[in-house]
């Protein structure tokens, strides 16, 4: 591959929305190219067990799954991006089985073949569309499989993105984007990539956790780029934390499925008391900063290292059935589920603010998308709904779709680009550096900055924050890039991003729960956090 390329489309990410947005645009006559940090399945799509929520059973309805969008979000959602989001639940679906996803499938009373659907925490009725346990790889290899065939996507896997090219826009005060420099990690070079338009869609940040559900990958590579970029940044204070994660020393972030507690899974004390009655009426089912608070509170009062979560008393069969995965992975740690509970721990999950969008997935910059995770749609508000995540990768890669297909006969060729200068760097011989920043970091965001907060810990995050900046802007600006180091830039910006978040709201709401301002403020309509570069 030569220092340069030319592509229309450069969608950064291959998980369920960059693959997603890819395959729908590929029929028309473009150069699409989808870059991949890693493998293309280290994203965090292959890794949901989940499933995808969806209206399907007679006694659900598109109103009464509004309604439960809007209760998770804590006032916070934008009430037209939840109608938009879930009454193309659906055709989602539907898409997703054409593209050859096989859900899971039951038979009803008529003896037809129908979707089987869970229910999982925050949801009134049964509508979470699912592949056993495992819905997310189903997703992500189908759709692999599909952009492989393809002749107009190029996959690029191990190309890291350094930073993302703009120049200023004629029309206007803003900036448009014109592609991106990259880094080839295999033959450790930077190569320049210019597209008429780019899309970001890199994931969420949960990897500034040391306690973290995700892959190595979700380093909040695309928010940061955007905010270097000059784009808006919304509501980074509201890190969901999943509450179960199992607890093991060598399985840190493999996590246990809602669906366990949506199959009569309860959480348990170490002498096998429950307790999740004493903090919500929904019981195991509450939204997940309910049940995330309850275990964080039991396991600070009596001092234990975690709590336990027990779906033995159902039948062997129906948990092997249900939970092949879960079932597997855990009998590889001695743990036999079927037989005994298993141990889990909280730990960051998805990160529900994100680059600033409208409902078309446009951002600040001209020519610039961003779908999925990395995005601040106004769809999860103060704290996602369990499997909206992947709804809203595919139906805001439908919505980018349809604006770039309108729009892209405008957008003129993309204009030279000098190739990246690393004339003035030398390699490092210090890398210590960046694997102790990278452990400093998640330690502290986890100790100050994790599910109970008060302004206290969030100064000392800060100022961890500011000295940890400077050294790694030093440490960039004198040795060549790494993939290492990109992740580390990027995730201390994105740490800072959700410290400043924090610190201006004075309440606690939905994620975000602070010892110093417990209730949550009445007296005034809910406001989005908002940050300007």
């Amino acid at each position: 591959m030569p220092n340069s390329k030319n592509l229309d489309i450069l969608i950064i990410g291959s998980g369920g929305a960059g693959l997603g947005l890819a395959l729908k645009l590929a029929d028309q006559p473009l150069r699409i190219g989808v870059l991949s940090k890693f493998a293309l399945t280290a994203g965090s799509t292959y890794y949901a067990q989940g499933g995808i929520s969806a209206v399907f059973d007679a006694e659900d309805s598109i109103e009464s799954h509004i309604q439960d969008t809007l209760d998770a979000g804590a006032g916070l959602c934008d009430p037209d991006i939840v109608r938009l989001t879930v009454t193309h639940g659906k055709s989602s679906i539907d898409w997703l089985q054409k593209q050859g996803v096989a859900f899971t499938l039951e038979q009803n009373n008529l003896g037809e073949k129908i979707l089987h659907l869970n229910r999982e925490g925050g949801h009134s009725h049964r509508r979470v569309v699912h592949t056993a346990d495992a819905t997310g790889k189903a997703v992500s290899l189908s759709l692999i499989e599909r952009a492989q065939q393809h002749p107009n996507i190029e996959l690029l896997e191990h190309h890291n993105v350094v930073e993302l090219i703009t120049t200023p826009n004629p029309d206007s005060a803003s900036k448009k984007v014109v592609g991106a420099y990259v880094l080839d990690v295999k033959k450790n070079r930077v190569i320049t990539i210019s597209a008429r338009v780019v899309v970001l869609a890199t994931g969420g940040a949960n990897m500034a956790y040391i306690y973290s559900t995700n892959p190595h990958s979700s380093t909040g590579d695309g928010i940061a780029l955007a905010w270097r970029a000059g784009c808006r940044v919304s509501n980074m204070e509201f890190m969901q934390f999943h509450p179960t994660c199992l607890y093991h020393p060598v399985a840190r972030s493999f996590l246990i499925s809602e669906a366990v507690r949506g199959e009569g899974g309860r959480l348990i004390l170490p002498d096998g008391r429950p307790f999740m009655q004493n903090f919500d009426p929904r019981g195991e089912l509450a939204p997940r900063d309910i049940v995330a608070r309850a275990i964080d509170h039991e396991m600070k009062k009596r001092g234990i290292d975690c709590v336990y979560l027990d779906i033995s008393h159902k039948p062997a069969g129906f948990i092997r059935e249900h939970f092949p995965t879960i079932y597997q992975q855990c009998l590889e740690y001695d743990i036999d589920i079927t037989q005994q509970p298993i141990p889990v721990v909280p730990a960051a999950h998805y990160t529900c603010g994100g680059v600033l969008t409208d409902s078309f997935a446009r951002t600040d910059i001209k020519h610039l998308y961003a779908v999925g995770e990395v995005a601040c749609t106004g769809l999860h508000g103060a704290n996602r709904m369990a499997s909206n995540s992947l709804l809203e990768c595919l139906v805001f890669a439908d919505r980018a779709c349809e604006d770039i297909l309108r729009n892209l006969s405008g957008i003129p060729p993309t204009p030279q680009i000098p190739d990246w200068d690393e004339s003035k760097v030398s390699d490092s011989d210090e890398e210590v550096v960046v694997a102790h920043n990278w452990n400093e970091l998640r330690h502290f965001m986890w100790d100050y900055v994790g599910i109970v907060r008060t302004d206290k810990r969030l100064s000392r995050a800060m100022n961890r924050v500011e000295l940890l900046k400077k050294e790694i802007g030093e440490y960039y600006s004198h040795f060549r890039v790494t993939s290492d180091l990109l992740e580390l830039r990027n995730l201390v910006i994105v740490a800072e991003l959700i410290i400043r978040c924090a610190q201006q709201r004075k309440e606690s709401r939905g994620l975000h729960y602070t010892l110093d301002y417990p209730e949550t403020d009445t007296g005034k309509p809910a406001q989005n956090t908002i940050l300007k570069p």
